[in-house]
């Protein structure tokens, strides 16, 4: 990073701890600010969508705040864009929650379902096997643990890119029962399941690396 201090706007769109990730964005270094502000949103550096509790009221109260428009839009002007936990679960095609299947942003191709463990919630600290040349995960130990919290995950991965001259994304895998999507890192789109702001030094390093890229 330069001198200057990247934007973040963390979107406040009722369904995110978004003051512990205000204070971890600052912490290493952002200029953060949380809004659902759609010219505030539109022009920062970066956008932070947090996401907890069900799929479908999440994707409800993002219409209802413009988020689904606001991450179209950036991401069609290659704007930065993190999701987070259900925020990242959202940028998938579909969740299926209590039989209920609901739409989501349709960024990815896949269902987010609900996860097959003898423990469910996944709730606790996890290892990760973080894609290859991943930015996120640069200069993380392999043995780095992040803190999830979550009973729905995607369980396959089937985006195919068709074009040589295209990068197809990163996505790291973790393990809870059977493995499952822990991150994802396709052009300005990247996606956490596990929560960084929750997850230490580990945690911290990882949004430095996202800065980084804005």
């Amino acid at each position: 990073m330069s001198g200057r201090k990247p934007s973040v706007v963390v979107f406040d769109y009722g369904f995110g701890n978004v003051r512990s990730a205000e204070r971890a964005l600052a912490h290493v270094g952002a200029d953060v600010e949380i809004t659902s502000d759609y010219e505030r949103a539109m022009t920062a550096d970066g956008l932070l969508v947090p996401g907890v509790g069900a799929f479908a009221a999440c994707m409800r109260g993002l219409r209802a705040a413009r988020g689904d428009w606001i991450v179209g839009r950036r991401l069609a002007g290659s704007r930065p864009v993190l999701g987070i936990c259900v925020g990242m679960q959202i940028l998938f095609e579909r969740g299926i929650e209590h039989g209920v299947e609901a739409e989501g942003l349709d960024e990815w191709p896949g269902t987010v379902e609900p996860l097959k463990a003898p423990v469910v919630p996944h709730m606790g600290w996890n290892t990760v096997t973080p894609a290859e040349d991943s930015a996120l995960f640069a200069g993380l130990d392999a043995d780095a643990r992040f803190y999830f919290v979550h009973s729905y995950a995607v369980r396959e991965w089937s985006l195919e890119v068709a074009n040589p001259a295209m990068r197809p994304p990163q996505v790291t895998w973790t393990t809870h029962g059977e493995p499952f999507v822990a991150a994802v890192e396709n052009g300005p789109l990247r996606a956490t399941q596990f929560h960084p702001e929750k997850s230490g030094d580990a945690g911290a390093h990882l949004l430095t690396n996202w800065l980084d890229t804005l």
